[in-house]
């Protein structure tokens, strides 16, 4: 399988997330291409005449972000492999295989498109429960959706570490967090509180501190991180922010409220004492892996296998 990355991290991640769970499922072999080695023209994408590329010849070929769709639309016909895209696309959605929709996109009902909770990510859901008092704290920074405020969350973290000493606190921030906040968080470190600069944690970092956390509290603005902790297992509550409207974005975290998967600051004693009923994780990447095979199958009772030496278009 090919994984089109523009290298954006939280693209990234979806890919990533993904191929993992073709490879544990099928033995998938996993090829990145990073698009920027391969430009291709508007017309050439649509002709279906991608650049030279000494590449094994793809089965499935896999996008996400804007940046990798015309590369995606070129291989489509010249390879005659699955084509999948990680959101909803500025082209007609019958163009690839399968479309990867977040709900909060507002896809529309397709056969070819699967409609997910959150983006797709890279964290496997613990198998057994964790006692030890871990709390893993994420943050994020201004976004379009939330009323961003250092003091407000500053205020809730002092709060949560005054009143739970006994717990381990890790904290990190994301390259959205303001310079003054991550120089506070740099300050108050110390004794059972650990914090890490985002630019510190490598991939593997957020999933493994997830693993052992018992409880992950995130900023709501970092949607993408909600659903980490939820697919992680973790009892997860959100910090306060007032919202700047009703997006899709803070529908959707609404609805996880409801659900019962996150929960809200005022709850914040029945989250940190395990009062909480924990919901079964999210595995989106898991799901979508499993429908990905599926529509494999039937792309290859329909389409005759092609050789290397003789690449044959193929319409939309």
């Amino acid at each position: 399988m090919w994984l089109l990355t523009d290298n954006k991290p939280g693209h990234r991640n979806q890919l990533r997330g993904l191929a993992e769970r073709l490879e544990q499922r099928a033995n998938a072999r996993a090829v990145w291409v990073d698009v920027s080695q391969y430009p291709i023209g508007r017309l050439a994408a649509l002709l279906g005449r991608p650049p030279a590329m000494d590449l094994p010849r793809p089965d499935i070929i896999v996008a996400a972000g804007t940046g990798t769709h015309r590369l995606l639309l070129a291989c489509r016909r010249r390879f005659g492999a699955l084509c999948v895209v990680l959101m909803r696309p500025s082209f007609p959605l019958r163009w690839v295989d399968l479309a990867v929709v977040p709900a909060h996109d507002a896809p529309p009902r397709r056969t070819n498109v699967l409609v997910t909770r959150g983006v797709l990510n890279a964290v496997t859901p613990r198998t057994d429960p964790v006692s030890e008092h871990q709390a893993l704290v994420l943050l994020g920074g201004p976004s379009k959706h939330y009323e961003w405020q250092d003091e407000a969350i500053l205020g809730q973290l002092d709060e949560l570490c005054r009143r739970y000493p006994d717990w381990t606190w890790t904290i990190t921030s994301s390259r959205r967090t303001p310079e003054p906040l991550i120089q506070h968080l740099a300050a108050i470190a110390g004794g059972n509180v650990h914090y890490h600069h985002h630019d510190n944690t490598p991939p593997e970092w957020l999933p493994t501190q997830l693993a052992r956390a018992r409880v992950a509290w995130v900023s709501p603005d970092s949607v993408s991180m909600v659903y980490e902790a939820i697919t992680a297992g973790a009892s997860t509550g959100l910090f306060e922010l007032a919202a700047t409207g009703d997006s899709r974005v803070v529908r959707g975290l609404q609805g996880l409220i409801q659900d019962g998967m996150v929960h809200p600051w005022p709850e914040r004693d029945a989250v940190m004492a395990g009062r909480l009923p924990v919901s079964e994780p999210l595995w989106e990447a898991d799901r979508a892996a499993c429908r990905v095979l599926d529509a494999l199958a039937a792309h290859r009772d329909t389409h005759r296998p092609l050789t290397k030496e003789q690449p044959k278009d193929h319409q939309p």
